[in-house]
């Protein structure tokens, strides 16, 4: 029966996440995955998923006040498969520009600022980009993937996939292990998107 439970793909519902098109991009793979608030499935789950979109401060008190922050940052650190998308992925540093500062889970080094003012480029950068140096199972370094955000996180040791927009190289995509999270939008972004849940699934 615990092994059973331990095999199961949970999707990290913190009032701030579009869960059903991550939860429907799964499912196009064959993966009946869970959404869930309960920080003892997310403890009891073989994969965790960690979505996401909206603002860090919001999102910072949902996972307080839903007992959520400890299970998350264990399934982050404890070896198990462990995906991040989009404000999922920002959570897991130190601390935001966004709202006035807030400080993030701290689970890897670095910080999160919002995109600089420049002629030509709009905040949010919404659209695709390209993903340079990409370290993901099944997709091609250069790949384009799907982003909607206002603010990036700064390049540091984790860093596995570098995008540029508004003159700046920000991290897309991070890696620690099992760890890995994405700025972009796997769940939007095709074939492409498909192949990365793909790869996690296999880990």
């Amino acid at each position: 029966m615990k092994e059973q439970a331990r095999s199961k793909t949970v999707i990290v519902d913190y009032r701030a996440g579009n869960l059903t098109s991550v939860k429907l991009a799964f499912a196009a793979l064959g993966e009946d995955a869970v959404v869930t608030s309960d920080a003892n499935a997310v403890r009891r789950a073989g994969r965790v998923v960690f979505p996401g979109v909206g603002a860090a401060a919001s999102a910072m008190a949902n996972l307080r006040t839903l007992g959520l922050v400890d299970a998350v940052r264990e399934a982050a650190s404890d070896g198990r498969p462990f995906l991040g998308i989009c404000l999922g992925m920002q959570i897991l540093f130190e601390h935001s520009e966004e709202d006035g500062g807030v400080d993030l889970l701290g689970i890897l080094p670095g910080r999160v600022r919002r995109f600089p003012d420049v002629p030509g480029c709009k905040v949010p950068e919404m659209g695709w980009n390209q993903v340079n140096g990409l370290d993901m199972a099944g997709v091609p370094d250069g790949s384009e993937f799907y982003f909607v955000h206002s603010y990036y996180a700064e390049k540091g040791p984790y860093t596995t996939g570098v995008t540029e927009y508004a003159g700046v190289a920000f991290t897309s995509a991070v890696r620690r292990g099992n760890m890995m999270a994405t700025q972009f939008h796997p769940e939007k972004s095709g074939r492409v998107g498909l192949e990365l849940l793909k790869g996690f699934l296999a880990c």
